[in-house]
């Protein structure tokens, strides 16, 4: 099944919370199957750069476009990291994020390392 952006990222809308439940990981790794690619489970975030290649996805340099997902390293008190599929206007975890892709104070005033991957 081909990489299909605009059921990933309408999945991740319709099922974006108010706001942060602590399940980011899993919203975004089902957002991206039900865009037809299937990821590997892992507990935190940050691990999901491998499995994002793995799955064919490359990283990238430019500005984000829709169906881009950010892995973001840990910030303090969030030590599972963060990830995010961006929708073509904002950044969706388990809730639509208001500030960009850091998902909150905590990781902006740290600016942890993030990577930002599109499927090739």
């Amino acid at each position: 099944m081909p990489w299909d952006i605009y059921a990933a990222t309408k999945y991740a809308d319709s099922h974006a919370k108010p706001k942060s439940i602590g399940k980011c990981a899993e919203y975004v790794r089902k957002a991206i199957e039900k865009g037809g690619i299937y990821l590997s489970h892992t507990l935190s975030a940050k691990n999901y750069g491998p499995i994002m290649k793995a799955a064919g996805f490359s990283e990238i340099l430019t500005s984000p476009k829709a169906g881009d997902v950010v892995v973001i390293q840990p910030a303090p008190g969030h030590p599972h990291g963060h990830m995010a599929i961006y929708d073509g206007t904002q950044w969706v975890s388990d809730f639509k994020q208001q500030h960009g892709f850091y998902p909150g104070a905590s990781y902006r005033a740290a600016k942890p390392i993030y990577k930002i991957y599109r499927h090739d």
